[in-house]
């Protein structure tokens, strides 16, 4: 309402004054058109000056709002650096609308608040990182220069105001007092050392002052409690100059000790008198005190030599012992172990000196542990193979079973060796499908794991195949001599009817008893199952060697029984034998009569 009056009476002067000059110009006589004229020009003046009035407000009102805003933003960045979150702006926290000078003038004196609190702040951060270089460069030993490269930081750090909260400066305090204390344990570290070092150049009659020295000069100056010497190359050296001198105190004992039993010896040999050896009864006081230690020193040197040694030996055995175990793990598992690490070599290294028994026995237990975590996923497989492998066993124990011509006597335990037979039969009935889910799962097992599935060093799907190729030249050399039976027998019935003679074949007795079979009537008893057996007639192709053995076997004899004359009248009886010696793996009946 004030303005308005202003502007009100403003509006009245205005006029009386219009009123007046209109006055004037009647007296003066102008004319309409010039007073018209004069009262444009007088208006644009007035409109000039208002402008003018109105783009002095603006641009102050432009500059209060930058300085406003310039606070503004300076305050946030001081709460931020200051850690002062719960203080806020005064012009946000208004519910009434306040001009931008009223705005200005509340938020200054916060913002002046601040800034005192800021330089307090940042003194005190100066402060203590201050103590920190200083402390830290008399633990690294460094020099207090103006150009040392370690208090250079604190110049770098002082442009860092991103963060000067309380919590900062805490963990700067925290870190001063923990550099304090190991500066303290220092400090008293290298007083014990220094009097150690004093002490024992007392002992030795050597200069303390120059020992001293040689590790760091301040050592020997007054006042060693402010001394800065508190580095780690200032305890290491006087670390080493109190070990020196402890040896040179152990060697001049150990010579003394000599001197004096030598010493000795000449008294008792020359007969010296009392008033001679009094003068050196010194050194015998000075051996019997304290330096008993020395003896002690020597025994217990004496003592690590010998478990040295004996660890040596001890190492040794424990190598070997883990090697065999090696070996054995392997073994179960038909696998071939590393021959790295084999006895001999073991021995051979350890003896040489070229490598630590305890590494060695470390790459052994290695090597004991992947064993027995392949012996886990070779376990299904190996399952397989043990069953295959029994009923290979059940085969042969058949073979010989069915050569033998007493078989259906009526001996004791025949009736065991018949039920035993014919469950065989079945089992072997089974011998296709067990190798082939044998040599299925193996596959899968190599294509799981990417490499070869290895039994005794040959690869089990080699073995696999190459059994299933020798049963089945087997099978057709059977299946031959059958038919070559039915013709013998054929030939034999013409004969019979053409000379009416009945031929009566030697029989004979002769039987191999291996491989399981006793007609005593043990032969129940189901056999062991062996891996590598020479004389088995199916296991011994696990190996190349007999593989190929086999092979060639039946490769010889079918080339012999493809020789064979087709005249059967005159076969020898030791051809029937023969025959009756492969394919006494058949199903025999009785005899007759």
């Amino acid at each position: 309402m004030q303005g308005l009056g202003v502007r009100t009476m403003d509006t009245g002067c205005c006029g009386a004054l219009l009123r007046e000059l209109q006055s004037l110009w009647d007296e003066i006589g102008e004319s309409e058109a010039d007073q018209d004229c004069m009262l444009v020009e007088l208006e644009r003046e007035c409109l000039g000056v208002y402008r003018r009035k109105v783009e002095e407000a603006s641009t102050v009102k432009a500059r209060i709002h930058q300085s406003l805003a310039s606070r503004e933003a300076e305050l946030a960045t001081l709460v931020a650096a200051l850690g002062e979150h719960s203080l806020h702006s005064p012009v946000k926290s208004q519910k009434r609308m306040l001009s931008l000078k009223e705005q200005l003038a509340s938020i200054t004196p916060l913002v002046e608040d601040l800034r005192r609190k800021k330089e307090e702040r940042l003194k005190q951060f100066k402060d203590v990182k201050a103590q920190i270089e200083k402390i830290s460069g008399d633990i690294l030993g460094l020099n207090h220069a103006n150009d040392d490269p370690a208090l250079s930081s604190i110049e770098v750090d002082e442009h860092d105001l991103s963060d000067l909260s309380v919590r900062k400066l805490n963990e700067y305090k925290t870190r001063l007092q923990a550099l304090k204390k190991e500066k303290s344990d220092r400090l008293h570290k290298v007083l014990e050392h220094v009097n150690e070092v004093h002490s024992l150049c007392g002992v030795l009659g050597l200069d303390f002052g120059k020992t001293v020295n040689e590790v760091h000069p301040s050592l020997h100056e007054a006042g060693l409690e402010q001394s800065a010497n508190i580095s780690n190359k200032t305890l290491k050296g006087l670390e080493q100059a109190i070990h020196k001198l402890k040896l040179e105190k152990r060697m001049r004992i150990q010579k003394l000790n000599d001197i004096f039993a030598l010493l000795t010896d000449l008294w008792n040999l020359m007969d010296s008198p009392e008033e001679e050896r009094s003068r050196f009864r010194k050194i015998k006081f000075v051996l019997n005190t304290p330096e008993s230690k020395l003896r002690i020193w020597c025994l217990a040197t004496v003592e690590v030599e010998r478990l040295t040694k004996l660890k040596a030996s001890r190492m040794k055995e424990l190598v070997f012992k883990r090697r065999l175990e090696l070996e054995e793990t392997c073994r179960k598992a038909h696998i071939e172990p590393d021959m790295s690490t084999s006895l001999e070599k073991a021995n051979a290294m350890i003896d040489s000196g070229l490598v630590d028994p305890s590494e060695l026995l470390a790459n052994i237990e290695a090597h004991i542990e992947k064993a027995k975590e392949e012996a886990r996923t070779r376990k299904e497989i190996m399952d397989r193979v043990d069953k295959w492998l029994a009923v290979c066993e059940e085969e042969s124990w058949l073979e010989e079973y069915n050569q033998d011509e007493n078989r259906y006597n009526a001996g004791r335990g025949a009736h065991l060796n018949l039920k035993r037979a014919e469950r065989a039969r079945v089992t072997i009935s089974k011998i296709p499908a067990i190798v082939d889910n044998l040599l299925s799962k193996t596959l899968a097992w190599e294509n799981e794991r990417k490499t070869s599935f290895l039994y005794d060093g040959v690869r089990l799907v080699s073995l696999l195949e190459d059994y299933k190729i020798s049963r089945k030249l087997k099978e057709e050399e059977k299946r031959r001599f059958r038919d070559q039976k039915k013709l013998q027998d054929l030939l034999i019935t013409e004969k019979e009817l053409m000379y009416g003679s009945k031929p009566s074949p030697r029989r004979t007795s002769s039987f191999r008893g291996t491989n399981g079979y006793r007609p005593n009537g043990n032969g129940s008893m189901p056999p062991t199952p062996r891996r590598l057996s020479a004389g088995s007639a199916t296991p011994e192709l696990l190996t190349p060697r007999s593989r190929s053995g086999r092979q060639n076997g039946y490769f010889r004899e079918g080339r012999r029984l493809s020789t064979a004359p087709l005249n059967f009248v005159s076969l020898a009886k030791e051809d029937a034998m023969s025959y009756a010696s492969i394919s006494g793996s058949e199903p025999g009946s009785p005899p007759l009569g």
